[in-house]
Formats: C-alpha cells, sequence, structure tokens
C-alpha cells in the first residue's frame, strides 16, 4: 500500500511534466490503473493460494510489484507511467497474505491480527501524505517508484526468512473468499450498499489528490515539497477525532448515527471544495473535514461489514468489498482526470459530491448495525452431524447471536452480543466436550 499512497500528494505535479501529462485524463489514469488490475487479480491470486501455496503467490505478486515499479521508475513518458502502474497493481498480494496470516494465528487471535494489518494499512496513508514531499524533495517521484520496488524486493525476503511456513493450509472463511458464497454476498442488499460506500470514498479520494495538489500550489505559491505543512495538521486533526467517534458508535451501538454523520460531512466537504477550491484557507477547512470524515469511514466500514455479513461468508463479503475498493481506485482516476482537463477543478468535486449524495441515500435507509462482535475458536474434528447439535447448543447460549459450526476447517465462528452478557465460560465448556 505505501506504493500507492507515497505518490498521491506529489504525482500530479510531477505527472504534468512528463509527456502527454499535460492532459490530466492521463495522470487519472495513471493513478487509476493500479487499481483496475488491483480488482482483477486480487480474489484470483487469494484462490489460488490455497491450491498453489501462499508464499509461492506472495512471491510472485512482489516480483510483479517490483518489475511495475522499475518501469514506472525509469519512465521518460506518461504513458509508460500508467503501463508501470497498471503492473504494479497485478501484484496483487493482499488476499494471499490475509490467508497466510490466517494459516499462522490460532483462532481467538486471528480478528486482532488483521486488525493490526488494517491499522498498519490506515497509519501508512496518514504517514504518506506527511512523508512524500520530504521524499520528493530528496529523490523524486521516479526515485519513490524505484524505493518502492526496493522495499517489495526486500519484503521477499522478509517472507522468505522471517515469515514462518504454516504447519498446515487450508481455506478460512472467516478472511478467504469461496466462489460458492459469492451469489449469496452480491445478493445481500445491505452489503451492496457498503461495497458501493468505499467504491464512492476511493474514488473520491483518488479524484480528489488529482486536483489538489495544484490547487494548493496555485492558491498559496508553495511548492509540493512543502505541501506536507498544510497535510500534517489536517491528518492529526482527522486521526484525533476519528478515534472518539468509534469508541461513541461501538460503546452505545450507534454506528449507523456515527456512519450517518461521516458520510454527510464527507459531502459538507466536497461541496466546500467546489466552491472554494481557488481560495488556499477553504482548500485547507476543506482537507480537515475530509479527513475526519475519511478516517472515520476507513475505520467503521469493516467493522460493519463483518456485523451484517453471514459468519460463514464473512472472508467473501470482505474479499468483495476490496475489490469494489480497487475499482473505485480506478474510476476515481480516470473520471477525476477527465472532468479535470476539460470541465476544472470544481466540477471533480461536484462528481465526488454527487457520488456522497447517492452513498448517503443508500446509507440512510441500511440496517441498523447490530451490537454484536465475531469471535473465533478452535474445534476438534468432529461429523457434521455432530457440528449441527453443538451449533444449535452454542446458539442457546445467552449472548449468542450466530453459531456456525466450520467442521472442515476445525472452527467455530459467534457473533456475540456483549452488551446481554455473553457466557463465554459456557461456550468454552460446550467446545471442550464436544
Amino acid at each position: 500500500m505505501l506504493g500507492m499512497f507515497l505518490i498521491l500528494p506529489i504525482f500530479s505535479i510531477y505527472a504534468e511534466t512528463l509527456p502527454g501529462g499535460k492532459n490530466h485524463l492521463m495522470i487519472g489514469l495513471a493513478l487509476g490503473a493500479y487499481g483496475l488490475t488491483q480488482a482483477m487479480f486480487q480474489l484470483p491470486f487469494g484462490m489460488a493460494s490455497d491450491r498453489f501455496g501462499r508464499k509461492r503467490l506472495i512471491y510472485i505478486g512482489l516480483v510483479i510489484f517490483v518489475i511495475g515499479s522499475l518501469i514506472a521508475g525509469f519512465a521518460d513518458n506518461i504513458y509508460m507511467v500508467i503501463v508501470g502502474r497498471a503492473i504494479q497493481g497485478a501484484g496483487a498480494v493482499s488476499a494471499a497474505v490475509t490467508a497466510l496470516v490466517a494459516d499462522l494465528t490460532r483462532e481467538e487471535h486471528r480478528t486482532k491480527a488483521m486488525a493490526m494489518i488494517g491499522g498498519t494499512i490506515g497509519i501508512t496513508f496518514a504517514l504518506s501524505l506527511v512523508i512524500a514531499p520530504a521524499l520528493n524533495q530528496w529523490i523524486g517521484v521516479p526515485g519513490i517508484f524505484l524505493l518502492t520496488g526496493v522495499l517489495a524486493a526486500l519484503a521477499i525476503l522478509d517472507v522468505k526468512f522471517l515469515v514462518p511456513d504454516p504447519v498446515v493450509s487450508r481455506f478460512h472463511s472467516d478472511s478467504e473468499a469461496s466462489p460458492s458464497k459469492l451469489k449469496e454476498v452480491l445478493r445481500n442488499p445491505q452489503l451492496l450498499r457498503l461495497n458501493f460506500g468505499i467504491f464512492a470514498l476511493h474514488a473520491a479520494q483518488m479524484a480528489m489528490f488529482i486536483v489538489v495538489p495544484f490547487a494548493i500550489k496555485q492558491s498559496s505559491g508553495m511548492n509540493e515539497n512543502q505541501h506536507w505543512q498544510v497535510y500534517l495538521p489536517v491528518v492529526l486533526l482527522g486521526l484525533a477525532l476519528m478515534v472518539p467517534a468509534i469508541i461513541y458508535g461501538e460503546k452505545r451501538a450507534k454506528l449507523k448515527q456515527v456512519f450517518l454523520s461521516a458520510i454527510s460531512l464527507m459531502l459538507v466537504a466536497q461541496l466546500l471544495f467546489a466552491s472554494s477550491i481557488t481560495h488556499f484557507w477553504g482548500i485547507v477547512i476543506s482537507l480537515a473535514g475530509y479527513f475526519i470524515a475519511f478516517n472515520t469511514l476507513e475505520a467503521i466500514l469493516p467493522s460493519i461489514i463483518s456485523k451484517l455479513a453471514p459468519a460463514a461468508s464473512k472472508g467473501t463479503a470482505i474479499g468483495v468489498y476490496n475489490t469494489s475498493q480497487s475499482l473505485g481506485v480506478f474510476a476515481g482516476g480516470v473520471v477525476g482526470g477527465y472532468l479535470s482537463s476539460y470541465h476544472g477543478f470544481s466540477s471533480v468535486f461536484i462528481f465526488c459530491s454527487v457520488l456522497m449524495v447517492m452513498w448517503l441515500i443508500c446509507a440512510l435507509t441500511m440496517q441498523a448495525p447490530p451490537a454484536v462482535k465475531s469471535k473465533m475458536y478452535h474445534l476438534a474434528e468432529m461429523t457434521a452431524t455432530q457440528g449441527q447439535e453443538l451449533s444449535l447448543k452454542l446458539a442457546a447460549v445467552s449472548g449468542v447471536r450466530e453459531a456456525v459450526i466450520l467442521a472442515d476447517e476445525g472452527a467455530v465462528i459467534l457473533k456475540v452480543d456483549l452488551q446481554q452478557g455473553f457466557d463465554e465460560e459456557n461456550v468454552l465448556r460446550l467446545i471442550g466436550e464436544a
């Protein structure tokens, strides 16, 4: 993800200096091409890792990413940068990495491990906005592409020598996509709302970063290497206000209210961008609102997915969600680049505002996420009949909303209502007796 995030605040200004870069549509294609190939290869990579091995697919993906980084780094025109970015995205290892994490963690700790990965991505995004201008001053955008290629090569050594080999590698319903569950997930209206939401959020993000670097430079006279002075305070403000919002939503069972408030704030930020994109302080205020909303939504959406998705289809739901995010990156880059080039900066944010209005309408009719938490436990080998009997017993335990036995995976997934008084001791007793 560092390879995508680091170039966001500086790429547009660099790309305009390349042959072909005067057309902002080409800049949008260069930014969005990564998302298109990510969307195409993400789920196939994860599924292939079940058959051919996790690490083997991760090595292949990282090598592809290195090749794409080298092509983009040595490119002398915007068209070769587009090719390089598309190849970078084709190294879509995230699903295979998630599957490897599932192989290497016990069921009780898997949710925490996945949350750590998500947190790392969030921190990477925040840091990249601040450190990218400094890196640009030292090594330029081509150097950043080459640096991410070097980091990907080092990641191969990391996976080879530091990450353990799984003793047993198998399919995990909670973290991997299953072709047999795709129809169920794609027909779920609650999940479709969330998939559109993450599509809209990242389409707006990509479209925004085509315009904002130019707008800051033109309205303030600051060159791109000084833009961290704008991003740092607004990013920190967004992170600081995100935490209490999420705690309030989770503790008080008010996630939908927080969710709707964040989408509304994002809509306000986009409208402010559209009306004040030529004024420096207008841009700063718009960015502050944007990052408060973006950080909150980015953190809440996976939690809502986990609460609303059927327990046995959670991995598939997350896979479709991630694919929708990548498609949003592509669509935002292409549409944002076209509008910026042919209709001006404000039109980009009118497009983003329309997306937010559509999302807000979808979210208003969304089912309120239940106040539940997913918990997993290791299960001894058992027959399907024994699993069905255990499932009924667990479903009757106080605080258990849903119980799914995955006998072939040696796991049980529960959705529990902690506010009702979850009787975990009784759950552990039943699993031990099974």
